[in-house]
């Protein structure tokens, strides 16, 4: 039984020229699919930060709201205070003590003023963040949707491609062994290098096929021969020649 290594050029030519139909074919069910896997999850990603923002507004929301109920309590203190000292007003014994409760009370009066202003303040603030809430509640809805018609698109195509993708992936595995390993490394190298996966090409109109660079016809004359691996002096790729191109078919 024959090994790689056995192989004759035009063969390793084959077997690479084949790999490269089959990984195409992959890579245009991957276009067809195109931005939607991205797009997907960037919006979940929108999301969870969404929900990140939210849990962050409700710890403000609560440190809000004990700073209002530490200042509401404040204010209770003070009042209670007040009421206190008025009423040791009506026992006092000179002017002296008088004017020293009187004092007391306007620094409790001045408490309660100061503590409703915080509880005011306050309150601007919590309605800023129970509106910033909303607004991302409302933000969230919105990515719920756009999410939903991305997966629904994503989820059709999987459903109408996975079967083929399945098998083409297969047919990929079992093509890479039918790949002399050193021209499978220049393959695997070469295709990841451009874009469009495209590391063999044929010779179209006198040019390669990936570069579009014109190859000199003494090059198609040694291509057409296949006694030896020639790549593009321009891009790299392997070429082939027009009729060899022709003749690899995928069976799918």
């Amino acid at each position: 039984m024959a090994t790689v290594k056995d192989f004759s050029v035009e063969e390793k030519l084959i077997a690479v020229l084949t790999l490269q139909k089959i990984d195409s074919k992959i890579d245009e069910i991957k276009t067809l699919k195109g931005e939607l896997p991205m797009e997907v999850k960037d919006l979940e990603d929108e999301i969870e930060g969404l929900q990140t923002r939210i849990q962050n507004i409700d710890a403000e929301i609560g440190s809000i709201n004990s700073f209002v109920e530490a200042k509401s309590e404040g204010k209770k203190e003070a009042q209670a205070l007040i009421k206190k000292y008025e009423k040791q007003q009506d026992n006092v014994k000179n002017s002296r003590e008088f004017e020293a409760i009187n004092k007391e009370i306007e620094m409790q009066e001045l408490e309660v003023r100061l503590n409703e202003k915080h509880i005011k303040d306050a309150g601007f603030e919590l309605k800023d963040r129970q509106n910033q809430r909303m607004r991302t509640e409302d933000k969230i809805a919105i990515v719920e949707d756009a999410l939903r018609v991305k997966k629904g698109e994503l989820e059709k195509i999987i459903v109408e491609t996975e079967k083929e993708e399945k098998q083409l992936s297969d047919k990929s595995d079992a093509a890479k062994e039918a790949v002399d390993s050193r021209l499978l490394s220049a393959y695997d190298r070469i295709r990841h290098s451009y874009r469009n996966g495209l590391a063999v090409v044929p010779i179209l109109r006198d040019s390669c096929g990936g570069c579009f660079n014109v190859i000199p016809p003494q090059r198609q004359s040694e291509i057409r021969q296949r006694k030896k691996i020639i790549v593009c002096e321009h891009c790299g790729r392997i070429l082939v020649d027009v009729d060899l191109n022709e003749q690899v078919k995928l069976d799918i």
